[in-house]
């Protein structure tokens, strides 16, 4: 590989502490036009070190693209497994819940072993089916259209039984959270239900693991305005959490 120019070594240096870079931000800190630093991003991107995106560059592709079930259960798995412990602190006995799809849910259903009493409703059959086995727990499983890669119910059936809901939290997962786009996941018809489930719930809970931050899916779900907490594990950066939090996201780091 050719040797990099000092400023581009910055730029890769900046990269790393944050994950993401912005031309922007680029520009005052080493004191060039934007159009050199599009070139040499263009050119860092060439080289595989960075990811070009509308903005500025990341580490990492921004963009979340869609996993079966199956790949999901295998990634990250103790960090969602303490994300889901977490979320417990913030279920009370005799609430009525909705636990969205996604294996964070599935966790966070086998958790609530130690409620009297608590009504459930959700759109994931693995997480219903988990529920069954406890019998102080009301479970109201949503009807429609099945989704196997994620083994969940969709569409226009199941937003309408959601809608005669009315719930005290929503516990969701994620596939991006972009302070620009929001949150998102990588189905639109989940994504679309997703929504729904938000205007049927007083809180909003997204469960994700860091590396879902800075990342955008196909179906954008929510700004973060509607997102009352977000649990997630250490990986956060400050900026990050600094900038969740200033949007009025309450950010639990476990």
């Amino acid at each position: 590989m050719e040797k990099l120019l000092p400023r581009q070594d910055e730029i890769l240096k900046e990269l790393d502490e944050k994950g993401y870079v912005l031309v922007q931000d680029l520009c005052e800190k080493l004191n060039v036009s934007s159009v050199t630093i599009r070139k040499d991003l263009n050119y860092l991107e060439s080289l595989g070190l960075l990811f070009r995106n509308h903005g500025g560059a990341s580490k990492q592709v921004r963009y979340a693209y869609e996993k079966n079930v199956g790949e999901k259960e295998n990634i990250n798995v103790e960090a969602k497994q303490i994300i889901a412990k977490a979320a417990l602190s913030l279920i009370q006995e005799n609430d009525c819940i909705i636990l969205a799809s996604g294996t964070t849910m599935h966790y966070l259903a086998r958790m609530l072993v130690n409620f009297n009493s608590l009504t459930v409703l959700t759109s994931s059959l693995r997480v219903a089916i988990e529920l069954c086995n406890n019998p102080n727990i009301n479970v109201i499983q949503l009807g429609g259209e099945v989704r196997k890669s994620s083994t969940s119910i969709v569409g226009s059936i199941s937003e309408g039984i959601l809608k005669q809901f009315s719930c005290n939290k929503l516990f969701l997962g994620v596939d991006g959270i972009d302070l620009e786009f929001g949150i998102s996941t990588s189905n639109a018809a989940e994504a679309h239900l997703n929504q729904v489930m938000i205007e049927c719930a007083d809180k909003t809970v997204v469960l994700a693991d860091s590396s879902k931050l800075n990342k955008k899916g196909f179906g954008k779900i929510a700004s973060l305005d509607e997102v009352d907490y977000l649990i997630t594990d250490n990986g956060i950066g400050e900026e990050d959490r600094s900038a969740l939090e200033e949007r009025g996201v309450t950010v639990i780091v476990k």
